[in-house]
């Protein structure tokens, strides 16, 4: 892996995967998304509800935080459910959400102590983690509303989602243009690509949050989910969550998803790493690095619905996270109480306190560069 290679393609989209190589060879079209209202903020902001389907996947998304409430999509014998953790209502997203399906940033993940030095300046961001920042701070891009623009190009359906996050906001420099597009393949597949712009340097760091439970959301446990990792390396962590800065070697170790096994397979060892996360809660050091086109880096399987999740992305990390704040006080869009570990995310993204971490690779965008990710989605069963 390219350590030196950074996070910004300038003056150029990164390329998608061919889509032939993408979804269900089962294509069907999709027509134009449909909106309707969700709820009312207390400042009496209007958030509403978008529709989308195309191939065999149904969504729901909110201009709230860019929320995927619901993604649904056939098991084995055509039988829908919604596989995406969220909730019923927008009181509970505002009140409660552990980034239930949100839009992360400025920056996805943590920073040690909210606190980073760029061209010999440094910058207090927000502290919402302990000590630590998390996710942007108290109010990151998943509590914002996103100005939203459906479209239909082809045989896609999608939506750009838009937010200009001021300088200042949070104690991030720099005034950061950001635009999201969710796009619904004629495969199934939920593409999201990444751009930003800023005046000003800053650090940059997008993703999704989206909890996976294959089997359906409120189902129980994501314990007997198959997944493999394509990564050698992980980056431990300190009690705090903070990257020690070390690439340690999967092999030999809980962590070690080279070979597709069952999530709890070692998720209750006696290893100080799950200890510190309470399960797990790292990133793992993707092999192929930063690349200018998706790539396949994970697949994620039920074996009971015989869904399968497979994820190509440009990043070079991949945060695995196996729901392990989840303590049964969150009912979810099913009317079922989530558990512990009862879904997990896979966040693509650049590593945590990389802005602390000269050796990780850069997440800073400069003015005049454009930041660009994209992560794709493909649903098979």
């Amino acid at each position: 892996m390219d350590m030196s290679r950074r996070t910004v393609i300038a003056g150029a989209a990164a390329a998608g995967i061919g889509a032939a190589t993408l979804g269900s060879a089962h294509a069907t079209g999709g027509g134009a998304p449909v909106r309707s209202l969700f709820g009312t903020l207390p400042d009496g902001t209007k958030v509403y509800s978008w529709s989308l389907a195309n191939g065999s996947t149904r969504m729901k998304v909110l201009s709230y935080g860019g929320v995927v409430q619901s993604l649904e999509v056939p098991d084995r014998r055509g039988r829908f459910a919604n596989v995406s953790l969220g909730f019923r209502s927008l009181d509970d997203y505002v009140a409660s959400s552990p980034y239930f399906g949100a839009l992360i940033g400025r920056y996805g993940n943590r920073i040690g102590k909210g606190r980073f030095t760029l061209d010999g300046r440094t910058y207090q961001v927000d502290v919402n983690d302990g000590e630590n920042s998390l996710h942007g701070g108290a109010k990151g891009f998943d509590k914002r509303v996103w100005d939203v623009e459906p479209f239909t190009k082809g045989t896609d359906v999608g939506l750009h989602l838009y937010y200009t996050s001021l300088d200042g906001e949070m104690g991030y420099p720099g005034t950061l243009r950001v635009k999201v597009t969710y796009t619904l393949t004629k495969y199934g597949d939920w593409r999201v690509d990444y751009a930003a712009t800023t005046d000003r340097a800053t650090v940059v760091n997008l993703t999704s949050h989206a909890y996976w439970n294959l089997a359906g959301e409120g189902s129980g446990t994501i314990e007997n989910h198959e997944l493999k990792i394509d990564g050698s390396r992980y980056t431990p962590v300190d009690a705090g969550l903070i990257p020690t800065g070390e690439l340690a070697r999967v092999a030999g170790t809980p962590f070690d998803f080279r070979r597709s096994k069952a999530v709890g397979e070692d998720l209750r060892a006696a290893h100080q790493q799950l200890l510190y996360g309470k399960g797990i809660d790292h990133n793992w050091v993707l092999d192929k690095g930063i690349s200018a086109r998706p790539e396949w880096v994970a697949t994620l399987k039920d074996p009971s619905s015989g869904r399968t999740l497979r994820i190509a992305t440009t990043e070079p990390g991949l945060q695995f996270y196996s729901g392990n704040f989840l303590d049964g006080t969150l009912v979810g869009t099913g009317g079922r109480v989530y558990r512990q570990g009862d879904g997990l995310c896979l966040e693509t993204q650049h590593f945590p306190d990389s802005p602390n971490r000269p050796s990780f690779p850069s997440t800073v965008l400069r003015p005049g560069q454009t930041y660009r990710s994209t992560t794709v989605h493909s649903f098979t069963r």
